[in-house]
């Protein structure tokens, strides 16, 4: 028998032509964008219609009363004669919730004394007094001592020192769909923290101007903490407070200044531009 390897034509036995392969390919890639399709639609449906199931979905509306009783309690658990101030509302816009829906987010902070060695035990002292159920703890961060805790509904608190014997908290809700938006607190009443405020523009030789920003929060038991917040022209010395702080400061550095008048903290941020001055009013207990 020859050895020798014939050449010519296929046989018309040979492999079958691979059309049916292509045509089933073709399905495949079809069924797949319609399901892409389908699957982006019913998310877009969720997002608009749906009750919140995850943090994402909650709204800034819904968010706004937790963030605002949150400050309420870090107010209680930080004391009164170591609260300095409470923050505005800070909300920022053009974050993405999903990839079809744009997001803000809420952000509050509180301003607490803490002398330059004593930021940690500041902060162990705020997160021991702290609901049992935010799970506040207190580790070492890059920058020194950082809290941690959970104020609930996805809402996070964070507090670490800022470098200048003060310690900043922040309360934040992260990335929302704004739903109708965020209402502040109403600023009704008065602690004693607007006259306290108007001595030292007098004592800085500023004009009172225009009413003071009130910055207001919900303290457990059913107080309310206040700060009035005024800007105000370049001041480069603390020393006209001295006399209003009876010889006591809390807190003279180059550019803050903080003492108290009565139950209200008056602080100063000075600076050869601009400076900022605020009185607070703390929560029983």
């Amino acid at each position: 028998m020859s050895g020798a390897v014939q050449t010519g034509s296929v046989s018309s036995t040979g492999p079958a032509a691979p059309a049916p392969a292509r045509r089933w390919r073709r399905w495949l890639l079809a069924a797949t964008v319609l399901w892409a399709v389908l699957l982006a639609a019913l998310t877009w449906t969720s997002v608009r219609d749906d009750p919140p199931t995850v943090r994402e979905q909650r709204t800034l509306d819904q968010a706004g009363p937790v963030v605002d009783r949150a400050v309420g309690e870090l107010a209680r658990a930080v004391g009164a004669s170591a609260l300095l101030e409470l923050g505005p509302a800070r909300i920022a816009a053009g974050c993405r919730v999903t990839p079809f829906a744009d997001g803000a987010r809420l952000r509050r902070e509180v301003g607490v004394l803490a002398p330059d060695g004593t930021e940690r035990s500041v902060l162990t002292g705020i997160a021991e007094r702290l609901p049992a159920s935010w799970r506040a703890d207190v580790a070492s961060g890059p920058d020194g001592p950082e809290l941690y805790a959970d104020a609930g509904e996805f809402v996070a608190v964070a507090g670490r020192p800022t470098g200048d014997d003060r310690v900043r908290l922040t309360v934040d809700t992260g990335c929302r769909p704004v739903g109708s938006g965020y209402t502040a607190p109403p600023a009704t009443g008065d602690g004693g923290e607007v006259a306290a405020l108007a001595a030292a523009l007098r004592a800085l030789g500023q004009p009172a101007g225009a009413a003071p920003e009130i910055v207001t929060a919900p303290c457990p038991g059913g107080a309310t903490a206040r700060t009035a917040r005024s800007a105000a022209g370049p001041t480069t010395s603390a020393a006209a407070l001295a006399p209003l702080a009876g010889g006591a400061a809390l807190l003279d550095n180059q550019q803050v200044y903080a003492y108290r008048a009565g139950t209200v903290t008056v602080l100063a941020d000075l600076t050869p531009d601009a400076s900022r001055l605020s009185a607070t009013v703390g929560c029983p207990g």
